[in-house]
Order: structure tokens, then C-alpha cells, then sequence
């Protein structure tokens, strides 16, 4: 079974986990490396992100 392609791109994972403060663990570790809560806080604060921009439309 294939794995589904991810919507955000990863400059914006990238991005968003400079923000959140877990950027080096991505870095040492890869994506799988970080917790389920911090990927959690990431979807989050992408949400977050989304909300602002709609606003603003």
C-alpha cells in the first residue's frame, strides 16, 4: 500500500517546525523523529496559519 503524498509542503513543515522549536530534531532524526504531540502542535499551528489568512481575505 502506497502512503498518501503530504499537503503541506515541506518548506512549510520546515517553517512551522523552526517556530515550534523542533526543527533540530528534524534535522538529526528525520520527520519520524519527533513526537506525536509535536506533530500534533504542528497540524495546530498550520491550522492556525490558515484561519490568519482567511481572515485577511
Amino acid at each position: 500500500m502506497s502512503r498518501k503524498r503530504s499537503i503541506m509542503s515541506d518548506a512549510l513543515k520546515e517553517e512551522i517546525a523552526k517556530e515550534i522549536g523542533i526543527y533540530d530534531t528534524v534535522q538529526q532524526e528525520g520527520w519520524g523523529g519527533i513526537k506525536s504531540r509535536d506533530a500534533g502542535n504542528m497540524v495546530k499551528h498550520a491550522v492556525e496559519m490558515a484561519e490568519r489568512n482567511m481572515q485577511k481575505q
